[in-house]
């Protein structure tokens, strides 16, 4: 029998805009199994964004059921909400969200402390996490002295470090070059690799080949479910940039 981390039943959701009721999600229904590495796609209004909020527990639906480990999620009131997405789910956003005069572990260390971890746990567990996306010598460094592919992997350990059943990505390679873009979905195959379950949006069809299968959305509908056949680890970013270097000889 197959494990299911997360299961959506029939999701709808409604927004009521002046005096018309616009269907941001029209009777969705996707399960993903525990390990899975997702990608979901599509146009601008086209849903995407909404169900994943109702993935992360930022909202509810209008109607549906929506799953996560095996316990009903989406008839919780907003404090029950509040500790589901801080036990199960790690969010990594586009902008990176990290504050700015704050240093790398101690951003990272955040949701421990939020937690209510004792403060050499979760500086022992902010450094553990922070080599694992190889920032191990930028532990004092603050946003403003990293990189934008540095920020976001600060991000990324962020998300790690409760231990979440679940990572969300929106956009992640969004504010970043092709190149560093790519490390970093790199760094999400490796995760997935580990055991992670992620869940990307991305409307770019190259970040979404890193992913295991992709689901496509248009008008608050799933419109494909796709099984991705090649595997983009196969060719390493330094294979790929010799590829698309000129020949200047």
């Amino acid at each position: 029998m197959n494990d299911i981390l997360l299961k959506a039943k029939n999701l709808v959701k409604d927004y009521r805009v002046g005096g018309q009721v616009v269907h941001a999600l029209d009777g969705v229904s996707v399960a993903v199994e525990r390990g899975e590495f997702l990608a979901v796609m599509g146009p601008s209004g086209s849903g995407k964004t909404t169900f994943m909020n109702l993935l992360g527990c930022l909202d509810t639906p209008s109607s549906g059921r929506y799953f996560l480990d095996g316990k009903e999620i989406s008839s919780l009131g907003p404090k029950r909400l509040a500790q589901v997405r801080n036990r199960k789910i790690g969010f990594v956003f586009q902008n990176f969200n990290l504050l700015r005069r704050t240093t790398a572990l101690d951003n990272v260390s955040l949701p421990l402390m939020y937690a209510q971890t004792h403060r050499r746990t979760r500086r022992q567990k902010a450094e553990q996490v922070l080599s694992m996306v190889g920032l191990a010598d930028r532990l004092h460094h603050q946003p403003a002295q990293l990189s934008g592919g540095q920020q976001q992997r600060v991000a990324i350990a962020r998300a790690l470090v409760n231990d979440p059943d679940l990572i969300l990505a929106d956009e992640p390679t969004g504010a970043l070059d092709t190149r560093t873009g790519l490390e970093l979905m790199h760094l999400f195959q490796d995760l997935n690799r580990k055991g992670m379950t992620i869940v990307l949006v991305t409307h770019e069809n190259d970040i979404a080949q890193f992913a295991r299968r992709v689901l496509r959305f248009r008008d608050g509908r799933v419109t494909a479910d796709e099984t991705v056949v090649a595997d983009r680890d196969d060719q390493g970013p330094d294979d790929r940039d010799a590829e698309q270097e000129p020949d200047l000889s």
